[in-house]
């Protein structure tokens, strides 16, 4: 179906692919992944014709079809079931033909035509792709330009794959699509007929809908056998291999060296010593594949631990008007450590639920009570774009970090992932992980006690996701996760609440139970007679031990910091006493006491900062043992 042979192709003087070769036969489904800036869209243009290869070449078989989701998402007044059915370009000609063909032996290879390609059924087909991307009947027959973009994309994607082309292009198709978008697309992906290339960060998609992955990496293409985890598998032990290769190259080195060191000077050895130097420089190094490493998310703690329930709601309702509430009956409570996973379809409230949490929105009905302190961190992906585009990274920071010096607002830009050559880039040129990472750390800046994250993983490549999950484990506060992305999920959440019929209630299932009810058509309370089942189930229990763990290593680190602070403040107030003009003159005795209580307070808190030291290390330690490290 598609073959890349020798392909070499630059942009702006940077090399993305040397000598790269791929072939995709027929009804075969393909992902590919590498990280950011690799390429991967690029290769997209090279095989549509948007982009000329340097060297090399790229064919597809005669005739083929490509299908791919348009950059433009579809406007206009035309409506989103008719958008979808014009993709079939055959049916919609020979359809136009039929209403002004005169010739009987036309009229009947129309007819016979349409029957051949079940156009009679397309309709039928059309609305359930547009089901399945969440778009209800009363929805397809509305206006393409009624929808926002991320909509408008979804329709676009709806009729690609209507379309059923030779062969389908779609890049991070799920960026658009909520949770149960995603997993619908899935299970079609599954089923389509074509051939299929995928770029895509989303280890479930990968794992559930293609046959093999491409890897991008080195200017090189690679080709690994089954889903995204088995591709990982063999990726770490083809690693462990030629490591071990090294490390026996390496010894082997040694041993010749040795014996030249020990032999070189004896006359009866030195055409031995000789024939070893000879061996030791046509040794040729072996070619590693050691990733190269992704820079971690960091999200500071809050300075002041806040009691339990962080939020208590009792008979809440919000909505956008007291007349027509969006939730009702909302009767949970969100304590510190929770680590919450939030459910339900698109339009069920869960946006509505994080601006209630940050006061975007007011309660209509009830309470929700909030530590009047607590700082709420909300990342969204529509505030990327309220990000200042002429701004760099470093403006960005300088607003937070005023007082700072350049050398420390640029260390904490490192900290975000930005490198020294992004920092100057005004924001409306930085990629969408860039984009992402900025963000992230912006709102979490001064430390936060409740974390809503609503899609945090789209723009980030796996890699990224890793270092994300690493971050959100290590948090000490509560989180919120909103996302279609079933692995964050399952890796970082400890339980589930759905949104559903105007409130939002405890789910008491898995993802997997949540996945099956998906495909059946109905969401229900799951048995409790059955088992919670999975080993990610399970990872997610021993995730909330261990953080429960670290508790009093945290309380305590906290509670010396604390008296740190206070101490400082009581050596203030001695300092300012024995600042006072003439002190020693007028009042001896009272100086003489301020400095003796001036020394047992500097001890005291160099008492506290060991304290606090030794918490912080305990606490270290005791953070990469829960880790695995």
């Amino acid at each position: 179906m598609l073959h890349i042979n020798d392909l070499s192709h630059r942009i702006d003087g940077r090399l993305l692919f040397d000598q790269a070769t791929l072939f995709l036969p027929a009804k075969t489904r393909m992902g590919l992944v590498g990280r950011n800036g690799t390429g991967k869209s690029t290769l997209f243009r090279l095989i549509l014709g948007d982009a000329t290869p340097d060297d090399g070449s790229v064919s597809l078989q005669p005739g083929a079809r490509i299908g791919t989701v348009a950059q433009e998402a579809p406007a206009g007044q035309t409506s989103v079931m008719d958008f979808v059915l014009a993709a079939d370009l055959e049916r919609t000609a020979l359809l136009a033909e039929a209403e002004t063909a005169t010739e009987p032996n036309r009229i009947a290879d129309i007819q016979t035509r349409l029957a051949d390609i079940d156009a009679h059924s397309a309709e039928a087909r059309a609305g359930a792709i547009l089901n399945g991307l969440g778009f209800s009947a009363t929805d397809q027959g509305r206006a393409c330009a009624e929808f926002s973009g991320g909509w408008r994309m979804r329709v676009a994607m709806a009729a690609t794959l209507f379309a059923k082309p030779d062969l389908l292009l779609l890049d991070e198709p799920t960026n658009y699509l909520d949770l149960e978008g995603a997993v619908w697309l899935e299970t079609h992906l599954q089923k389509f007929p074509g051939a299929a290339l995928i770029i895509s960060h989303d280890r479930d998609l990968l794992n559930a809908s293609v046959h093999s992955i491409v890897h991008l990496k080195d200017l090189k293409l690679s080709v690994w056998d089954g889903g995204y985890d088995q591709f990982q598998r063999q990726l770490a032990e083809r690693q462990r291999l030629q490591m071990k290769m090294v490390e026996k190259q390496e010894d082997e080195k040694r041993r010749l060296q040795a014996f030249v060191d020990r032999f070189k000077a004896k006359a009866t050895k030195a055409k031995q010593a000789q024939s070893r130097v000879k061996r030791i420089e046509k040794m040729q190094p072996v070619a590693t594949m050691v990733e190269d490493p992704v820079a971690p998310f960091e999200f500071p703690n809050a300075e002041r631990r806040m009691a339990n329930p962080l939020v208590r709601f009792d008979e809440c309702e919000t909505g956008y008007s007291e007349d027509k509430p969006i939730l009702k009956n909302l009767g949970m409570r969100i304590d510190i450590d929770d680590r919450i996973g939030l459910l339900g379809r698109n339009g069920a409230g869960k946006s509505t639920f994080a601006k209630l949490l940050t006061g975007a929105l007011p309660v209509t009905s009830g309470a929700m009570r909030m530590h009047k302190k607590a700082v709420v961190a909300h990342f969204a992906q529509h505030q990327i774009d309220a990000l200042s585009a002429n701004h760099s990274a470093y403006t960005h920071v300088l607003e937070r970090m005023e007082d700072a010096t350049e050398a420390e607002r640029r260390s904490r830009l490192a900290r975000f992932g930005l490198p020294a050559n992004r920092q100057e880039t005004p924001a409306k040129n930085l990629s969408g992980g860039e984009k992402a990472r900025l963000l992230m750390n912006l709102i979490t800046f001064d430390g936060a006690h409740l974390l809503i994250l609503d899609e945090p993983t789209n723009h980030l490549d796996i890699d990224s996701r890793e270092a994300l999950k690493a971050a959100i484990n290590e948090f000490a506060g509560a989180v919120i996760i909103i996302s279609h992305d079933r692995d964050l999920i399952e890796s970082c959440v400890d339980r589930l609440w759905l949104a559903a019929d105007g409130t939002i209630k405890p789910y008491d299932g898995d993802m997997d139970d949540y996945r099956r009810e998906l495909l059946a058509g109905e969401v229900k309370p799951r048995d409790k007679s059955k088992p919670l089942g999975g080993q990610k189930t399970q990872d997610r229990r021993d995730a909330a031990a261990a953080r429960e763990k670290l508790k009093p290593l945290r309380a305590q680190a906290a509670k010396s910091e604390t008296e740190i602070e206070r101490l400082k403040g009581v050596l203030e107030k001695i300092d300012a006493g024995l600042a006072v003009d003439g002190l020693w003159e007028k009042d001896p005795d009272l100086a003489t006491e301020l400095t003796k209580k001036r020394s047992k307070c500097v001890d005291m808190i160099e008492d506290a900062e060991m304290a606090w030291l030794e918490a912080e290390e305990a606490l270290e330690a005791a953070t990469r043992a829960a880790q695995g490290g």
